[in-house]
């Protein structure tokens, strides 16, 4: 597994502050492994608790006893098979000495994990662990990490065949045994029609109306399966920014998946050849290149939007923080220019600036405020922007 130093970093700074911490993300994206490493390093000593074993769920029979008796650091992996375990460590946390600190692993959102949300409110912070990202990997391997995605298995996987297969069972476990874990009773050949076709969707607006049409269900249903998928870290919901103008502007948001192997095995594309020549080729760049953009500003979900206007105008990715808004456009080519989407996007937001994201390995000015930024540079160019956005 490549070493994640970063994560490791985050974790230790928020365990120094608060007395739980949940480490959050897709199923098999590594927070198992993350868990281990610190665990293994923590310096007061580290217990480690895996709720899927069964050995680790007889030693928790008793959890009040066992936990309250524990010092150091305390791991409780797949924290959502013992929900009754928030209450006793809202108790735990409480205490004036603080002897131990809990990290709790959970596969699924904060919201959805609501039992955390409800009992340790003010005692807990969450650290979301995505995917593998450019930084992590080797520059030259952008276009392995795109095609294959950012699941650690998937993309270190030994050939592409052994990538796509480790995406299909990957796909195949989450709906039949990942959802039911998590309390979740949708049958799984409903939602994998329904990921099957959201990938299609890839980049869209979101129609649940004619989603809804083609399922014969109604739009609420359809709307609480996007809600599962993003709930779940499978897709991404970016929201429309609204500004005061005189003009229409699109109200409902777009939406994409959220690993782009994951998309890839969705659509049926199992090499770089039918990739490249598939209609969704630039629509899957974008959403990559947004992940990255997304993580490599620490933005978060409520900071993330998109902006467009029914007479055409758009902006891919627009990140609020504080008085600083960046603007970001996508484009899967080597030679980008400025268009008026990007004039019109820079007058009408009050953009400090605008960069667009490519394909190529160049980077250069387009116009005043707005540079052309290739992809294997985001990391590096967005972290110059400062502690507001690095």
């Amino acid at each position: 597994m490549l070493p994640r130093p970063t994560h490791l970093r985050h974790l230790h700074a928020l365990l120094s502050e608060f007395p739980v911490v949940g480490l959050i993300g897709a199923r098999q994206v590594g927070k198992t492994t993350l868990a281990r490493e610190l665990h293994e390093s923590w310096r007061e000593g580290s217990t480690f608790f895996d709720l899927e074993d069964p050995r680790d769920l007889a030693r928790l029979a008793e959890p009040m006893l066992v936990l309250e008796g524990l010092r150091g650091l305390v791991v409780l992996d797949e924290i959502h098979h013992r929900p009754e375990l928030f209450p006793i460590l809202r108790v735990l946390a409480d205490r004036s000495d603080v002897p131990a600190r809990f990290l709790v692993l959970g596969s699924a959102s904060p919201q959805l994990l609501r039992q955390s949300s409800e009992s340790l409110a003010g005692r807990i912070a969450y650290h979301e662990l995505g995917g593998l990202n450019l930084a992590e990997v080797d520059p030259s391997q952008v276009a392995q990490l795109w095609q294959r995605g950012r699941f650690p298995r998937a993309f270190l996987a030994a050939s592409d065949g052994s990538s796509s297969r480790w995406r299909h069972e990957f796909i195949r476990t989450y709906l039949e045994r990942d959802l039911a874990s998590l309390g979740i009773g949708l049958p799984a050949a409903t939602m994998r029609r329904f990921w099957s076709m959201l990938a299609h969707y890839h980049g869209q607006v979101w129609n649940g109306a004619e989603l809804a049409r083609a399922f014969g269900v109604s739009e609420k249903t359809v709307r609480n399966y996007l809600d599962v998928l993003c709930s779940t870290f499978m897709a991404r919901r970016l929201q429309p920014w609204h500004a005061n103008l005189a003009k229409r502007q699109v109200k409902s948001p777009k939406v994409y998946l959220t690993d782009s192997g994951v998309l890839h095995s969705l659509l049926g594309l199992d090499d770089a050849d039918q990739l490249l020549g598939h209609p969704k080729v630039g629509a899957s760049w974008e959403g990559f290149a947004i992940e990255e953009v997304v993580a490599a500003v620490g933005a978060r979900p409520e900071e993330c939007y998109f902006w467009a206007l029914h007479s055409g105008a758009e902006l891919d990715l627009l990140v609020v923080r504080g008085t600083i808004r960046l603007g970001f456009e996508l484009k899967f080519t080597d030679s980008p220019s400025v268009n008026p989407s990007m004039r019109s996007a820079l007058t009408h937001l009050a953009l400090d600036g605008i960069d667009v994201i490519h394909a190529g390995r160049d980077l250069f000015p387009l116009a005043d405020k707005i540079r052309a930024v290739p992809l294997w540079a985001v990391r590096k160019e967005l972290a110059v922007l400062g502690p507001g956005l690095a």
